[in-house]
């Protein structure tokens, strides 16, 4: 397991980490691990662009005007 270290953390940025883990009943260190794994596992842009265009288009055979306007009419 890989070691991090942050340097320059802002006061008022630690003070309000710490009492966040606190309520989480986690560890400053826990807390931050947590948060920094949901970061890494989110895919970047660029990452989704490419899930996306690999997806391919699909075609579209209804006008989005007269689906609105079929939509808009049903409700009241």
């Amino acid at each position: 397991m890989s070691t991090l270290q942050v340097r320059n953390v802002p006061d008022a940025v630690h003070r309000r980490l710490k009492a966040r883990s606190a309520a989480a009943g986690q560890s400053l260190s826990e807390y931050l691990l947590a948060h920094l794994t949901e970061v890494a596992e989110r895919p970047t842009l660029a990452e989704l662009t490419e899930r996306i265009d690999q997806l391919g288009r699909i075609p579209v055979t209804a006008d989005s005007v007269d689906v609105l306007a079929a939509e808009r009419g049903a409700r009241p």
